[in-house]
């Protein structure tokens, strides 16, 4: 450890010098600002390679020629280093000031004054007036983007905007162009940033010191000085980005990644960092709402929720506690889905509680439960950044996950290889070794034929597979009847890319794996995790850091959801129903005298139970099951069936029509809790700003509805709800208090209060169920295949603009703009068969529906299938989907459907 260690003098004889120490391999600036010695800088940034432009951090180091720059000088033992003499300070000035003369910046207007660096520094340096005579000639600024200006008149030119583009979010649409005092921001073909590749991360703008690049949506609405900063957790997808809110007056006014939180680091996505007014909508629900012979009227929370109470217990007298079932949403926080299913378990006595887990990855928690014992991602983020070798199938992770899909990007450049199984030509195809674009649904074929390959070629890891896993033989025999030749003819690639693809996994070890919902959306999704996790195995990946299996969750709390409970046969903490143990146990902790202890029904069972009268009263919190679910038109049917409805959301929508009873709640940004991301990472969700009107938490609610049906909850808040009940009865979260998690989180299972977290599962092949389980699988086409009369084949997924139903990103200032309406992705050869041209608008067709779009057409499309997305609901693909699931999950096959493509003329 010794030989690590290096010593410095800094600031010598006439600067009262000292002794420093650093790490060998840091920079001198490295050394000095972990020692807290400040020098200026402008071109630096932490969490990019040091780049030496801005001249700033220049310093004096004895027996060194010149001012050389700390950022890029490796500090060595014994070195003396001047930071603050006359001519170093001198230099300093200097170069502000020519950086004063060549630009514009009018800091009574800028709307970074009071956190523009630039400024700082002329404040540090004691620069009151430029000698500097110059000929700058203004620019004209760029404000063609919805979310971003470009101001080239305060540019610096310290390159952090380029290289947070190219470096951070691998993404390049911008650079520096020409040289010398001629020098500017520019992109691709000199376009506009609105025309250009720019995917609005926003990260250009939070890595600028000044004010060259700003939002639009926060201009003129507060100076830093004047806003707080809340710290919280993205309300998008399922990665858990960390994120600042500043606020003003209640109001947030813009929002930052926090740079040194975990999983994210400072990067943002458009959504995380541009979707949060949807909460300032005029669309608010603000008070309960009861169904009327016009519509809806206004009603007091009293009236509401005696009328929900006397409802549920009419019905429960009459048909009992089963005919009624209940959604809770993946959005909110755990402490709601929590209340919940109690509110379900002990006031309704049913099990009859599910969440939308069912429609994604309800497959992985039960088939990574069946390998492993433990339905969850085995390891966390900052491993896809810094693994070798990577397998992304099924999933599109730069527009579903985009953080997710830059910690992939960034391996890359690093010099990991990336293979990418896709029936599409994602944008991770662009950066990987090798693409397997196999036809959709043949994903098991596919890997049956990679792990045939790793066995008869003695590739797998033979030592691994005996002392850790059970079942390799009956495996061994299924993947004997895929040799790679059979194999391809399944999924349409050769052979010889089949066995390109195993014997680069067992080059090199540990090897990652990633998916998403393109494995778990099919009637054989808990097949395909089975799958992916026996491939894992059998390379001898589990259980180490950079390799395992990860599935990325698609909403922020949908592994929450589960966590807690939100699910027709566990309690929270994954604590089986029928279990004899932990049914006393929740008795108990509940003051009740009896709980349910019989699987409940999911979430397609209660719609069809709606419709054949089986369920009488539906309770869906935060879910918009009228554009979510498969075959919209038969939802529609089901939901207009029930006897009683209650709907609890942040607004109205397409699922609210059919309500009775409409509950306001109170939204992401109005509420103490938590949410639990993809990692396993247990996060704080943060109170910012004021529910409207008089909206309630969700928790609340569900605590006034079992006091009216005879319940006495004492929990007054989430932290509450955590700390006293959730972590006291969870196994999984039993160290986890708020106490602990006020920074980056925790990472479940968390056994004891002094358990730092677990941040890779399963390791030394310590499995959760004791031994890694193979189970063999076979292929098995989708349900519905092209023919004649519908010859495509039809798919779906998400877009980088918006989520789920658009309900939040639909009311955010710039996403329209950013992406105003759907189109139908279909290929060259297709398109020009049937004589479409890019823009026109086809009809899409299935046995289910039909919707009218606009065609885009893309070469990144295989030939034969056509792909579009569920955000809007005039051109909603679910529509068309095929209500057939998984006959274990009941995780629909929104993945594959058969259609025909028809020109309107």
């Amino acid at each position: 450890m010794g030989e690590d260690i290096i010593n410095l003098t800094v600031n010598g004889k006439n600067f009262q010098g000292r002794n420093i120490r650093g790490k060998r391999g840091q920079t001198v600036l490295e050394v000095l600002k972990d020692n807290g010695i400040h020098v200026p800088t402008l071109c630096y940034h932490p969490r990019m390679p040091p780049y030496g432009g801005c001249r700033l951090c220049i310093v004096e180091i004895e027996n060194m020629r010149g001012l050389p720059p700390s950022c890029t000088t490796p500090a060595t033992d014994g070195m003396v280093v001047n930071t603050h003499s006359p001519k170093v300070v001198g230099v300093r000035k200097t170069v502000l000031e020519l950086l004063l003369a060549y630009g514009d910046h009018n800091c009574l207007l800028c709307e970074q004054t009071g956190s523009c660096e630039l400024q700082n520094l002329v404040y540090e340096h004691g620069i009151d007036h430029v000698r500097i005579k110059s000929e700058f000639v203004p620019k004209i600024k760029d404000d063609s983007h919805p979310m971003i200006v470009r101001d080239h008149n305060k540019c610096v030119l310290c390159g952090r905007c380029v290289r947070a583009c190219l470096q951070v979010q691998v993404n390049g649409a911008i650079d520096i162009a020409a040289r010398g005092s001629d020098s500017y921001i520019t992109t691709f073909n000199n376009t506009s940033l609105a025309e250009s590749s720019c995917v609005s991360c926003g990260q250009c703008v939070q890595a600028c010191p000044v004010g060259a690049l700003t939002e639009k949506k926060s201009r003129f609405k507060g100076r830093a000085w004047e806003m707080k900063k809340v710290r919280t957790t993205c309300p998008y997808c399922g990665v858990g980005c960390q994120m600042w809110l500043h606020v003003k007056g209640g109001r947030i006014v813009k929002v930052t990644g926090v740079e040194e939180g975990a999983p994210n680091h400072g990067r943002l996505c458009v959504k995380g960092r541009f979707g949060y007014d949807f909460i300032y909508s005029e669309d608010r629900l603000k008070t309960p709402l009861i169904k009327s012979n016009d519509g809806f009227r206004e009603a007091s929370w009293d009236e509401a929720l005696d009328l929900v109470a006397s409802r549920l217990k009419k019905i429960i007298a009459k048909h009992g506690p089963d005919s009624v079932a209940g959604v809770s949403s993946a959005r909110s926080i755990n402490e709601d889905s929590y209340q919940m299913q109690k509110l379900f378990r002990t006031a309704i006595g049913t099990n009859n509680i599910d969440n939308c887990a069912r429609v994604c990855h309800a497959p992985t928690v039960a088939g990574l439960a069946k390998s492993f014992g433990s339905g969850a991602m085995t390891n966390s983020f900052d491993d896809f950044a810094n693994a070798k070798m990577i397998l992304a199938i099924g999933t599109n992770a730069t527009e579903a996950h985009p953080v997710a899909g830059t910690y992939l990007k960034n391996a890359v450049a690093k010099g990991a290889e990336l293979i990418v199984v896709d029936p599409r030509r994602i944008e991770l195809a662009d950066h990987a070794v090798l693409h397997a674009q196999i036809k959709v649904g043949s994903d098991i074929a596919f890997l049956n034929g990679v792990m045939n390959v790793l066995i008869n070629e003695n590739l797998h890891d033979k030592q691994y597979v005996a002392s850790y896993t059970d079942g390799f033989e009956s495996l061994k025999a299924k993947v004997m009847e895929y040799p790679p030749e059979k194999a391809a003819g399944i999924c349409g690639v050769s052979a010889e890319m089949i066995r390109d693809v195993a014997r680069r996994l067992a080059s090199v070890k540990p090897a990652l794996l990633v998916y998403t919902l393109g494995i778990t959306e099919h009637t054989c999704g808990m097949n395909n995790v089975l799958s992916c996790a026996n491939l894992q195995m059998l390379l001898g990946n589990v259980g180490f850091a950079c390799g395992g299996v990860n599935p990325i969750r698609g909403q922020n709390n949908v592994q929450g959801a589960c966590d807690m409970g939100a699910l027709p046969n566990l309690f929270p903490g994954y604590q089986r129903v029928d279990d004899p143990k932990a049914q006393e146990k929740f008795k108990a902790a509940w003051n009740v005298a009896s709980l349910p202890d019989r699987p409940g029904i999911m979430l397609p069972q209660m719609l069809d139970g709606l419709a054949d009268g089986k369920i009488k009263a539906f309770y869906i919190f935060g879910e918009n099951l009228a554009n979510s679910e498969p075959d919209i038109k038969h939802v529609e049917h089901c939901l207009s069936s029930a006897e009683f409805l209650i709907c609890q959301d942040n607004f109205p929508n397409e699922t609210t029509r059919f309500a009775d009873v409409i509950l306001p709640a109170a939204a992401w940004s109005e509420n103490d809790g938590t949410f639990a991301s993809s990692e396993r990472r247990i996060s704080r969700v943060r109170t910012a700003s004021e529910a409207p009107g008089i909206s309630r938490p969700n928790w609340w609610i569900f605590k006034e509805i079992a006091r009216r049906m005879g319940q006495d909850w004492k929990s007054e808040s989430g932290q509450e709800l955590w700390d006293d009940e959730i972590s006291v009865l969870s196994p999984p979260f039993a160290g986890i208090k708020y106490s602990r998690i006020e920074g980056d989180g925790l990472q479940w299972p968390v056994p004891t209060e002094t358990h730092p977290g677990t941040p890779v599962m399963h390791k030394d092949g310590k499995f959760t169920g004791g031994r890694g389980q193979f189970v063999a699988v076979d292929w098995t086409p989708p349900k519905e295949v092209p023919d004649a009369e519908y010859p495509f084949t039809f798919c779906t997924g998400r877009r980088l603009y918006h989520y789920h139903t658009r309900t939040q990103t639909g009311r955010c200032q710039g996403l329209n703009e950013l992406l105003g309406e759907e189109t139908a992705d279909i290929s060259r050869l297709d398109a020009a068969e049937l004589g479409i041209e890019d823009g026109e608008y086809i009809r899409v067709r299935s046995r289910r529906g039909e919707v009218k779009v606009k065609a885009r057409v893309t070469d990144r499309m295989q030939k034969g299938n056509v792909w579009m997305a569920f955000h809007f609901r005039e051109a909603c693909a679910n529509w068309l989907t095929n209500p057939v699931f998984d006959p274990v999950t009941q995780t629909a096959e929104y993945k594959a459907c058969a259609v025909k493509v028809e020109k309107i003329v």
